[in-house]
């Protein structure tokens, strides 16, 4: 399996001006494509007959797309929006799929890229494959065993009906093996947020807060919450909140967090003078808390990546991870949802004691270069 996904097909037909059409479903799948975008475009630059379109499955209005999103990543807006926002999941594939249809229908492609394990990547993957297109699955392989989590069941359809599998590590590699897939359809192709941290990394913004809170590099905890689940269990939340402020010991807490969680935490009269509580940042001004952290607490899986990169102590409140490279080999370990787990967790990251962590494989910022060279060279 290690040796396939270094090699190109044996069969090889050249596509004339191949045309990819690129499918976002949420604001974190644009970290992911952007790199695409840029690696097509030095494609470009240096005579390949490549193009691509960006399809957004929700509305041009769609709040979550701040104004600064695609001036941050420096990739131009979606090409065409499908304004598919319903909240019933089983409505929303459906329209995204109707759309979708006609979208390729009036703009032929030769492969549709789609990414991550949205509902949209799952809608869209079946509409190419009905129309006969190629699909590319990018960030495939990853997997949570627990098929009562839409996202697990989205995975499973879209890694199987895909032609192209980019996985970002070996484990995902192994997962698609005993779910059948051919090696030649798997490219172990490394982690392509690490593209975009690479990308970024000299033009993070300090956010004005900082100096107005009088923040330190490398001295406060970077707090991100974003799962409902985890608030929803208000008692548990609250304890782990409580317990996080404690074992901190006056270290400041910087916490950008949606309305949603900030008004849980209102509720719970969470209250504490090294909390500081954050509306959401942009890209560019989350990448430079993220980058000056002394250590991050998150239950996002994106987050965790981006600080085994970083190279900073990670803590994720989840019972798993979809890269397992965080905890196997990075910086990050899961303490599920367990108050007493966190605070023994944070314990020894105030003491100095976490351990060092090192980049998984192609872990190196270069993803979407073998991407786009793989896409160059068509079954």
């Amino acid at each position: 399996m290690k040796e396939s996904v270094l090699l190109l097909p044996k069969r090889t037909t050249y596509i004339i001006d191949m045309k990819i059409t690129i499918v976002a479903g949420a604001r974190p799948n644009f970290m992911k494509i952007a790199p695409i975008m840029h690696a097509i475009d030095n494609a470009r630059e240096q005579g390949k007959e490549i193009s691509y379109r960006v399809i957004y499955t929700g509305s041009a209005n769609d709040t979550s797309l701040d104004p600064s999103l695609f001036a941050d990543l420096n990739i131009k807006k979606p090409t065409a929006y499908l304004g598919i926002g319903f909240e019933n999941l089983t409505e929303r594939a459906g329209g995204i799929m109707l759309a979708f249809e006609k979208e390729l229908k009036e703009n032929p492609t030769n492969i549709v890229l789609v990414v991550d394990d949205l509902t949209s990547t799952m809608a869209c993957a079946i509409v190419a494959k009905k129309q006969n297109i190629k699909v590319a699955h990018l960030v495939a392989g990853t997997r949570s065993f627990d098929m009562s989590m839409p996202k697990e069941v989205n995975r499973m359809i879209t890694d199987g009906l895909s032609d192209y599998l980019f996985t970002a590590g070996m484990g995902a590699n192994r997962n698609l093996n005993q779910t059948g897939a051919e090696n030649e359809q798997v490219f172990l192709v490394g982690n392509i947020l690490m593209d975009s941290l690479r990308y970024n990394r000299h033009r993070f913004i300090k956010p004005t807060t900082f100096g107005v809170l009088g923040l330190k590099e490398q001295s406060y905890i970077l707090l991100t919450i974003n799962r409902h689940a985890l608030i929803e269990n208000k008692e548990n939340f609250k304890e782990l909140m409580e317990r996080l402020i404690s074992e901190a010991k006056g270290t400041p807490i910087v916490a950008p967090l949606h309305t949603y969680v900030r008004d849980v935490i209102s509720e719970l009269n969470i209250k504490a003078s090294n909390l500081h509580i954050l509306p959401p940042q942009s890209y560019l001004s989350f990448g430079y808390l993220t980058s000056k952290a002394k250590a991050i607490v998150t239950d996002s899986g994106n987050v965790a990546e981006e600080a085994t990169f970083l190279g900073i102590p990670c803590i994720t409140l989840n019972n798993y991870v979809e890269h397992p490279e965080t905890c196997s080999i990075g910086t990050n370990e899961l303490v599920g949802e367990s108050p007493e787990q966190l605070g023994s967790a944070i314990e020894k990251i105030m003491k100095g004691e976490w351990k060092q962590g090192s980049l998984p494989e192609r872990w190196d910022g270069r993803t979407a270069d073998r991407i786009v060279q793989t896409l160059l060279q068509l079954v």
